[in-house]
């Protein structure tokens, strides 16, 4: 079977020759040598002996703010945003990690009821246009031997996630959902609306899956606000993929057990990025005890495992998980994203191992 055959049957529940092997890359890559990122993460993984599987690398649509003119400035390890709009302006300030090499956002732009009213005006005002080039051409390169996944939505997640990440944030968002829930869900209705504005410009496209990077964790939201605000929107964006002959990959990487009973009930095909403690706090046969037998599960191999554990470590690991999911809808893969350092011979010894295993 073609690496793209293969994964596409592994979600689907079909017959596969062997279980799919496909690392995820992410913050791992950045960090390899520029000689080696020219090569590209396809052919990286193709090497590798892996099956790609391209988790994001394209939307299908380009999204510009209209009537909304955005500043960016970086004073030392401190970075700002301003949105100025003709009914308001909202600011959100970051701050540089040396440590994780990553921007913090420590201040969110919506702090208030007007706050909440000039983001709907940006949303409304939004123009989503469809942007496939990029795609199909990547896709005439793989071909076969990779599973593209695009992602959905404006913000490449849920509306209400997208408020919790990187609008609002989970305290004050709980508040301002007590305070003035009216203002929050007229806001949040328009924001909702435009992502599926993103899902039906996608599904009418070449891509066989698609992704979405919800991020869900009990860490940042809780069962009840996913119940009521994102599951919805997950079931409506499912309806649209499914009905055009797609998948609908769902990206969980955090605190996963008490959202799993809901997650099982929502209308996709697999989850993403399930990692077993410490990162996480479900290991994947917990997680294929709770959830149906349609939803496929991708991931199993922890982060810090990967990285301070032994080559004999990691494949040990993963010879659980393929004992332990046999028979079961399962992608092998690291969880979320790759700790940098982590040595390429932990790869092909999973890579050894999974061909040895069909």
């Amino acid at each position: 079977m073609k690496s793209k055959q293969r994964l596409l049957a592994a979600i689907r529940g079909e017959a596969v020759d062997r279980i799919p092997w496909s690392p995820f890359l992410a913050y791992y890559w950045e960090h390899l040598p520029p000689e080696t990122q020219k090569m590209g993460q396809f052919e990286y993984l193709r090497q590798m002996g892996a099956d790609p599987l391209l988790r994001g690398f394209h939307t299908l649509y380009k999204c510009t703010y209209k009537n909304c003119e955005i500043e960016d400035k970086v004073v030392g390890n401190e970075s700002f945003r301003t949105f100025k709009t003709p009914v308001g302006t909202l600011k959100e300030r970051s701050v540089l990690s040396n440590v994780g090499n990553t921007w913090f956002l420590v201040d969110h732009p919506v702090k208030t009821a007007e706050d909440f009213k000039v983001l709907q005006y940006m949303h409304e005002n939004l123009v989503i246009e469809p942007d496939m080039e990029r795609f199909n051409n990547d896709l005439k390169i793989c071909g076969d031997d990779a599973l593209m996944l695009p992602l959905l939505g404006v913000h490449c997640k849920t509306a209400f996630q997208t408020l919790v990440e990187h609008w609002v944030g989970t305290v004050d968002l709980t508040s301002a959902l007590y305070d003035e829930p009216e203002v929050v869900e007229e806001c949040l209705a328009v924001m909702q609306a435009r992502d599926e504005e993103t899902v039906r410009i996608s599904v009418d496209s070449n891509a066989d899956g698609f992704i979405f990077w919800e991020d869900s964790s009990t860490t940042n939201i809780s069962p009840s606000f996913f119940e009521k605000y994102t599951k919805p929107e997950i079931d409506r964006w499912g309806d649209l993929v499914h009905n055009n002959g797609k998948l609908l990959i769902h990206h969980a990487c955090g605190h996963l057990k008490d959202l799993l009973p809901l997650m099982g009930q929502s209308n996709i095909d697999a989850i993403e990025s399930i990692s077993p403690p410490p990162t996480g706090n479900v290991t994947l046969p917990e997680a294929a005890a709770i959830l149906p037998e349609h939803i496929a599960l991708i991931g199993g191999l922890e982060p810090v495992r990967l990285l301070s554990g032994s080559v004999e470590d990691v494949r040990h690991d993963a010879e659980e998980l393929l004992r332990d999911l046999e028979g079961r809808r399962f992608v092998l893969a690291n969880s979320d994203s790759c700790p940098p350092g982590v040595a390429y011979e932990k790869f092909l010894a999973v890579t050894e191992l999974v061909r040895q295993a069909k």
